[in-house]
């Protein structure tokens, strides 16, 4: 019983043992139930995305960053995700204006001129 306890009193813990076991499926059911309850925790929404990333699953990992996006609009690490998310894609206008917003919040941030720099190779 004492395990179920610390699963429910650290629900983002026990997540993160699943990914880090490689348990990406059970991972991601695991997180949309957990979404139910808490689905203006931008850091949860943002880790299922993480999730659906690493499984392959460019979609659903949109959608997740979209929805972080939607709590925090400020999360450079979902924006950078996303930018490159649509890099990878070649969706270049999609890239862009995440590049966009990301050098509104963070001017310095380098990871920027990266993207754009292989956004003008394509």
């Amino acid at each position: 019983m004492k395990r179920l306890v610390g699963v429910f009193s650290f629900p983002k813990r026990h997540l993160r043992k699943l990914v880090q076991n490689g348990d990406y499926l059970e991972a991601i059911e695991f997180g949309k139930n957990l979404e139910k309850k808490h689905s203006d925790d931008a850091d949860l929404l943002f880790m299922i995305a993480s999730i659906y990333y690493l499984n392959g699953d460019a979609k659903n990992t949109l959608s997740y960053l979209d929805k972080t996006l939607v709590v925090s609009p400020n999360d450079t690490e979902a924006l950078l995700m996303k930018a490159n998310l649509h890099l990878y894609l070649k969706e270049k206008e999609q890239a862009l204006d995440c590049c966009e917003r990301l050098r509104k919040i963070d001017p310095q941030n380098k990871e920027i001129d990266e993207i754009l720099d292989k956004l003008e190779k394509l």
